[in-house]
């Protein structure tokens, strides 16, 4: 097989296995054999379970073999294909970096306690991993995209509200200790054991199986309560925000490529049809050209050649209109 058509071969396998382009069928049908080979693995771990249906390991056994075994040629696929997903690097770079992306963890953990399954018992607890393998599948379509997106832009306000919860946690646990630790000694041994006591106060859980019994205790609690409606609202509030903001762009910027009358840019996020595509192809399949690329801090000029990224912005024109 000659360099060239061994090339087109990888180029072809790493366009089926990516997951999330619309445009193929082939591999729109392989992201739903995925699926439902993830699903179908999940279901036979769980079946396995059940004592009444002892009788079926012997076929529960092979299932999981089945699947498991498609997730190691998936696995071997990828990594093969790495260097495609990051052209910028070396080869050896490029699978380095997947392994140690997101999606190299979750499917080296997917099939990790196949194979160690009779030893620890931490790879045994590992097959729940596989349940996130479905989250990564959905994350390149757009019902899940949304979620992904508003959680990252919206990150550091999550993380500096996430902060505010742990210090009044803190906070509440080593008050609720002082006070109530001479009245209920077994309840509150110590300033940790309060930390369960704050978390479902603050959260507004309110499990009931320790409460204060002092009158400071109770008057700290009132206060802790009335604190953690408003803590569980801030976090809730970024992210209903975020989801405002998001759909909001994307109504202002969902212009379709026959409504570019003359110059228009076109943001690309992860999921875009136009992402990992190179100039000469989008312009021959969108009768579409684009004039320049802004990328990050740069300004790109486009050649035939040059491959699309997520969180590009193309300045484009519609060729229909040029004399």
């Amino acid at each position: 097989m000659s360099e060239v058509k061994k090339k087109s071969k990888k180029r072809r396998i790493f366009d089926i296995i990516q997951i999330g382009n619309k445009d193929d069928i082939i591999s729109r049908s392989f992201d739903w054999f995925i699926v439902a080979v993830i699903i179908l693995n999940i279901l036979t771990v769980f079946l396995m379970t059940f004592e009444e249906l002892s009788g079926l390991s012997t076929l529960f056994n092979i299932i999981e073999t089945v699947t498991v075994l498609v997730f190691c040629v998936e696995y071997a696929l990828r990594i093969w294909t790495a260097d495609l997903l990051y052209p910028n690097k070396s080869r050896l770079a490029a699978r380095l970096k997947f392994l140690r992306s997101f999606d190299g963890i979750v499917d080296l953990l997917t099939i990790l306690p196949f194979f160690f399954l009779s030893g620890f018992i931490v790879f045994r607890m590992l097959r729940v991993v596989r349940i996130f393998h479905l989250f990564r599948v959905n994350a390149h379509y757009d019902s899940f995209h949304v979620i992904t997106s508003v959680l990252t832009e919206k990150r550091n306000q999550i993380i500096s509200s996430v902060f505010i919860i742990i210090v009044l946690m803190l906070a509440s646990s080593l008050g609720i200790y002082s006070a109530e630790h001479e009245a209920q000694p077994e309840a509150f041994r110590n300033a940790f054991s309060g930390i369960w006591w704050s978390v479902s106060t603050l959260l507004t859980v309110g499990y009931g199986d320790i409460y204060p019994v002092t009158v400071i205790g109770k008057i700290m609690a009132i206060c802790i309560a009335f604190l953690g409606v408003g803590v569980v609202a801030i976090p809730t509030g970024i992210i209903s925000a975020g989801f405002v903001e998001h759909y909001t762009k994307n109504q202002h910027s969902d212009v379709r490529f026959s409504d570019i009358n003359e110059v228009g840019e076109v943001l690309v996020e992860k999921g875009n049809k136009l992402c990992g595509k190179t100039v000469g192809e989008i312009s021959t399949l969108y009768n579409m050209r684009i004039i320049v690329i802004l990328r990050a801090e740069d300004m790109i000029v486009p050649m035939v050649d040059t491959v699309i990224r997520i969180k590009d912005i193309l300045v484009v024109k519609s060729e229909n209109i040029v004399k």
